[in-house]
């Protein structure tokens, strides 16, 4: 062996030791040297490769400290969308979903769960190919997060490349990044010694941590992280249960929770959850409850989903935190829609890890029913993110002399008359966009990545256009001129040209777009895609009567009416043509056909490989042709569409001679290239 080979070959040796010893700490929580020996044979490594840089990777422990830091964090699209999970506050409530879970599955015996602790931090997603580390993104809206893919390598306990050799060539897991109860306070205890920032708990410690754009900074924090799911699997078979899943990925070397069990049944299921809690304060972690989640992933596929939320699974509340203070104000908030919503004012209270000055009171039927009174002693309460709320009044320390709240008969931000409908338990202010609070946050949501997307209106500029009186509606946005922009606070003759160019740019939209623009009540982004589908004209929404609607999927009563009395009043309309003589409009077509008319009505499609743009947004685009895009391929399957490295789902296509489609043949297919029939 040469002096070369030996060199390498003790770099290899010493990687391997080291990554075996971050195994047995971080995934089997057994660790076989003390702390010295792994640091001495850390610091061999780096001296090695420091006298010989060539040999140095991306995937070398010594490699963790961080890139140089980053202008912004790019966007990721998920090709598994991160889903959220329904909450379950209370025994019945978990009992409730174990009895969806039987119904629906058609069973009568008990059903395998897998429970494990709700962490309390934040969730990521890791993409390995052919074994190594090339991708980590936040959960973002849960179709978009943001790429931390430098910040999450400094974390010790994600592996750069994964353990042995038989996992599949794309494999992406879902977890949980949190920072533990000793960390948090090491980190904090180095924050006041520095004069920095103190954190008010661990989950926002590690949220600040993992989004640092100078990935030295995430390095220097003691964050850990769990995996808890599967997102995009290609090119090898997964197991048939969650928890044999799980198991996996621990060989592989990802961190896993030592908690997680498999339960049979809602009476394991209370039991789990009663041992976890007593045990909370005692865990190296803050979690906030336990999620159950069904162990069969056959029986997952039948669940199915639900919204944004798997039906196969929910996340067990602990009871709220709560605490005593005082109301020492009761004041009314409009919100967008014209709400007004009475707000406590308190004598802050530390609670849930925060400290809380403000609490709902959600409505006036609440004030009444609680009699809560200025001067009153309460209990308040906050359960995760959840906004603090006041829980009920101590009457025996109301002091003398206090007064019922009232509710205002006129706006407090523009004086307009409040209204509250017979058999609704909101008020609402009949200013409309006439009034300063609504027209703030009405345009302020007309201008949203996710409504017109117009680029560098921010809700402070928003405000002191508004202030100044430079808008009054969404329409005057596209009269802005750039000299008077560059004059505002902030702003320059850059920003104001690139303002200015945006909101040309916003002027062509989509019309499911400038429907969830115009902030109708109940009518989010998925409603305003069905009801463009269905009447295909915004004329033809606004003439609709209230039965009409309620032929769009998902659309009941009371969107319908929500929609029908919108477009039934003059200033609503009048904005709306204001928008359409600045020069705002969309393409719009005929009414949706009927199912069965489309197509590629009753074909299914299979996507694999890489694909030049994301998976959902195909998916879309097929199923708007009518068509059902599967997971997996079977007999029952027309055509697979395969992209770059298509891997076992190709193989499977070729084996049961079903039609292969490469992205070109699926374009033109997608553009109604039917001639001669489908390809």
């Amino acid at each position: 062996m040469t002096a070369d080979q030996a060199i390498r070959a003790k770099v290899q040796r010493l990687r391997e030791q080291i990554e075996d010893h971050n195994y047995r700490y971080y995934v089997l929580d057994d660790p076989q040297v003390p702390d010295s020996e792994f640091d001495r044979l850390f610091r061999e490594l780096q001296a090695l490769e420091a006298g010989y840089p060539e040999l140095i990777t991306p995937d070398s422990p010594t490699q963790r400290v961080g890139g140089a830091p980053l202008a912004a964090f790019g966007e990721v699209t998920h090709r598994v969308p991160m889903l959220s999970l329904d909450n379950a506050l209370s025994t019945e409530a978990l009992a409730d979903f174990d009895r969806r879970v039987r119904e629906r599955l058609e069973r009568d015996g008990e059903v395998r769960y897998a429970a494990e602790p709700k962490l309390d931090g934040l969730a990521i997603s890791l993409r390995y190919e052919q074994g190594s580390l090339v991708q980590a993104a936040t959960r973002g809206d849960g179709t978009h997060g943001e790429n931390v893919t430098q910040n999450v390598r400094t974390i010790s306990s994600v592996p750069l490349r994964l353990r042995g050799s038989d996992w599949p060539p794309l494999l992406e897991v879902r977890g949980e990044i949190f920072m533990p109860r000793a960390g948090f306070d090491d980190l904090n205890a180095r924050q006041r010694a520095s004069g920095d920032k103190i954190f008010a708990n661990p989950r926002n410690a590690a949220a600040g941590s993992l989004r640092q754009l100078d990935p030295a900074i995430t390095a220097s924090r003691p964050l850990a992280m769990f995996c808890y799911g599967l997102g995009e699997v290609d090119g090898h078979p997964m197991a048939p249960t969650h928890s044999a899943n799980m198991a996996l990925l621990r060989g592989w070397g990802l961190p896993v929770s030592p908690e997680l069990r498999v339960v049979i049944g809602l009476p394991e299921c209370i039991a789990y959850f009663d041992d976890i809690g007593a045990r909370r304060a005692h865990l190296a972690y803050e979690i906030d409850g336990v999620v159950f989640k069904v162990d069969s992933i056959a029986d997952q596929r039948q669940l199915g989903f639900v919204s944004r939320a798997p039906r196969w699974a929910i996340a067990s509340k602990f009871p709220a935190q709560e605490e005593l203070t005082v109301v020492e104000a009761v004041e009314f908030q409009v919100g967008r829609t014209g709400a007004v919503t009475p707000v406590a004012r308190l004598k802050p209270v530390f609670v849930g890890g925060v400290t809380v000055s403000n609490a709902t009171l959600h409505n006036m039927d609440e004030v009444q029913r609680k009699d809560v009174r200025v001067g009153d002693t309460v209990i308040v309460r906050r359960a995760g993110d959840v906004i603090p709320e006041v829980v009920r009044v101590l009457p025996e320390r109301r002091p003398a002399g206090t007064r019922k709240v009232e509710l205002p008969a006129q706006c407090p931000v523009c004086g307009s008359d409040i209204e509250r409908l017979e058999g609704e338990a909101v008020a609402r202010c009949s200013g409309g966009l006439y009034c300063a609070a609504q027209r703030k946050e009405a345009v302020k949501h007309f201008a949203s990545r996710r409504a017109m997307d117009i680029e560098g209106l921010g809700d402070k500029l928003i405000e002191q256009l508004i202030d100044q009186s430079l808008i009054e509606d969404p329409a005057d946005l596209f009269m802005l001129q750039a000299d008077l922009l560059a004059g505002l606070e902030r702003m320059g003759e850059k920003s104001a040209a690139n303002l200015v160019g945006a909101l040309r740019k916003a002027r062509t939209t989509t019309l499911p777009r400038f429907l969830y623009a115009l902030g109708i009540r109940e009518v989010g982004e998925a409603t305003a895609q069905a009801l463009a589908r269905q009447f295909g004209a915004l004329d033809a929404i606004g003439a609709a009567e209230e039965d009409t609607l309620q032929q769009t999927p998902d659309v009941g009563p009371v969107v319908a009416h929500h929609v029908h009395t919108f477009f039934r009043q003059p200033h609503n309309l009048a904005v709306i043509n204001k928008l359409r003589e600045a020069g705002v409009d969309w393409p719009e077509g005929p009414p949706a056909p009927m199912a069965e008319e489309l197509p590629l009505a009753g074909m299914t499609f299979v996507l694999t490989g890489a694909l030049s743009e994301p998976r959902d947004r195909i998916k879309e685009r097929l199923s708007a042709l009518g068509a059902k895009v599967a997971g997996s391929v079977s007999k029952k399957t027309d055509y697979v569409v395969v992209g770059e490295d298509a891997g076992s789902k190709l193989d499977k296509a070729r084996a049961l001679g079903v039609g292969v489609l490469d992205e070109d043949g699926l374009k033109r297919l997608i553009a109604g290239d039917f001639a001669g029939g489908v390809p």
